[in-house]
């Protein structure tokens, strides 16, 4: 075995998730664009949506996106009249994120996103329900010990913890 087939592209956990995300997000683009959204103002708005009213940190923190990341994202919702942004009178450090009522209305116009989705992304070799809620996901990437796929030798299980997931590695 080449020394180097570990480093090959096709061999990285990573890219195969990675690949999987940009497939899974372009299923999103056509339902989104019927709204004027892109996949990340769509998921700022999913925490909105759910909070309300937050602070900006802390909206970051749950989409893992950083302030350079995450300050054009929330411009261009303010400019759609989706959100509110303003300093917090008692910490002008602290700024806070508020759902408007343009927002409250697209909340109840994107309701069919979600599961649309779903059933764009249903196949018989990958159940997303079942990776979302904790299945395993399953992974057509070799192993470069063996030469085989890892979805024979290796099985990654994806478990909901609060508002975030785990991967664990099963042997």
């Amino acid at each position: 075995m080449d020394k180097y087939e570990v480093i090959k592209l096709d061999n990285q956990l990573c890219f195969s998730l990675y690949a999987l995300s940009r497939e899974i997000i372009k299923k999103y683009k056509p339902l989104l664009d019927e709204h004027g959204l892109t996949y990340t103002q769509y998921i700022a708005m999913l925490v909105m949506w759910e909070e309300e009213k937050i602070a900006f940190k802390e909206l970051g923190k749950r989409l893992h996106l950083d302030s350079g990341t995450l300050t054009p994202v929330l411009k261009k919702l303010e400019a759609m009249e989706l959100i509110t942004k303003y300093r917090n009178k008692d910490d002008d450090r602290v700024v806070t994120v508020e759902l408007t009522k343009k927002g409250k209305i697209l909340k109840e116009e994107v309701t069919h996103i979600p599961i649309d989705v779903y059933k764009l992304c249903k196949t018989d070799e990958v159940d997303l329900i079942n990776l979302k809620e904790g299945g395993y996901l399953d992974l057509n990437i070799k192993n470069p010990q063996t030469g085989e796929k890892f979805s024979d030798d290796l099985e990654v299980k994806i478990t909901r913890v609060g508002k975030n997931y785990t991967y664990e590695v099963l042997d």
